[in-house]
């Protein structure tokens, strides 16, 4: 369809249409996602809203999502994405829809988080996810050994084994399997999304839309054995519920009048009542499986040298940390398309940038045989 539009009238998102026609295919899988996000981050229509405040604005965005679980955000990648808006801005001061560049203006960018030239690559190496799996391994059989252990102890064991496995097998997200406060569409992982037989997990992706996860057989086994101990009443039951009382009785005070629920709970234990009406706790969080994987951190630095903890300094077996030790894993062994399915990367581009690091240094000992080979 024709556009009759003069460059005077184009709204944003006509322009950013036009910018990504001047791009690459490859180009435009990179640009696109992150142009679009910032158009709707804030609601832009027309460039009359397109101002030094805005990008500013922007920078700060940017600044907030480095770190946060959900997104994964480096501050290289934040420099990165403000550096593509700056591209297409400069790109509407040629079609005549603004005067100036208002990305270049130093108050734009000085709320951008610093980039050190350091990637932060904190990772669980294939040694940290071995021993993790074989201490919560032990724990749960040491669990099960005559006199077996309380119901909710032996389920504790075999969830917190069942975390470890998901998180270091099947490359998802955090906030894709545990509850992000703040944001409804994110709620956890419920039993329905799980196909132990297939193999794959449902998720709602960082592309705001639900995607198929691979689930590797180590970690659908552990999934298995935690869903036979926990007896999930249905479906809709979350894979890995909070043991936040709070959180619990809120779900009883939604179906059931105050009175009622100190009446139950005088009677009979919280989770017994959840079950008996099928009224589904709230999931895990996000912040409350960073809490475990703390304190299993710690227990682990007790257990062996190959696991460093310091608290004071936050390092431990972060969420994300799995993720990104499963992609480098499969990276360094040559293996960029399937580094790429597993974590679901909307390209092979975007693989190579996560990983340029191993690139590099496989350029330089490359680089150094043939030169060695030269003497």
């Amino acid at each position: 369809m024709t556009d009759y539009t003069t460059p005077e009238t184009q709204p944003v998102d006509t322009t950013i249409d036009h910018y990504l026609e001047t791009l690459t295919d490859r180009s435009q899988l990179v640009v696109e996602p992150v142009l679009e996000e910032w158009r709707e981050q804030f609601a832009l229509e027309e460039f009359d809203a397109v101002d030094t405040d805005l990008c500013r604005e922007y920078s700060r965005y940017l600044n907030r999502q480095v770190d946060r679980d959900d997104r994964e955000l480096s501050a290289a990648t934040a420099q990165t994405y403000f550096a593509y808006v700056r591209a297409f801005l400069s790109f509407a001061v040629r079609e005549n829809r603004l005067d100036t560049n208002p990305a270049d203006a130093n108050r734009a960018t000085e709320l951008l988080p610093d980039d050190d030239g350091k990637r932060d690559r904190q990772f669980w190496t294939a040694t940290e996810r071995r021993v993790a799996l074989e201490y919560c391994t032990r724990r749960v059989d040491s669990a099960l050994t005559p006199p077996i252990a309380p119901t909710p102890i032996v389920r504790e064991r075999l969830r917190n084994r069942a975390i470890v496995a998901v998180l270091g097998f099947t490359g998802v997200r955090g906030a894709e399997v545990f509850a992000v406060p703040g944001d409804d569409r994110r709620d956890g992982l419920t039993w329905a999304d799980v196909d132990i037989d297939g193999n794959t997990l449902t998720v709602f992706g960082k592309s705001q839309s639900y995607q198929t996860a691979q689930l590797p057989d180590r970690a659908a086994s552990a999934l298995e054995r935690y869903r036979r101990v926990l007896e999930p009443p249905t479906e809709a039951w979350p894979v890995f519920p909070t043991n936040h009382y709070p959180s619990k009785r809120r779900a009883l005070t939604e179906a059931f009048s105050d009175e009622r629920v100190e009446t139950m709970l005088e009677r009979r234990d919280i989770d017994e009542i959840l079950r008996e009406h099928e009224l589904a706790p709230p999931s895990l969080s996000t912040n409350g499986v960073r809490s475990i994987l703390k304190r299993l951190t710690a227990q682990l630095a007790g257990y062996t040298d190959a696991v460093e903890y310091d608290e004071d300094e936050n390092v431990y077996l972060k969420p994300h940390g799995a993720r990104r030790g499963l992609g480098h894993e499969l990276y360094t062994k040559g293996s960029a398309e399937l580094a790429q399915s597993a974590l679901r990367h909307q390209s092979v581009d975007v693989t190579h940038e996560s990983y340029s690091d191993i690139q590099t240094a496989d350029v330089a000992d490359r680089v150094g045989a043939v030169l060695e080979d030269d003497s």
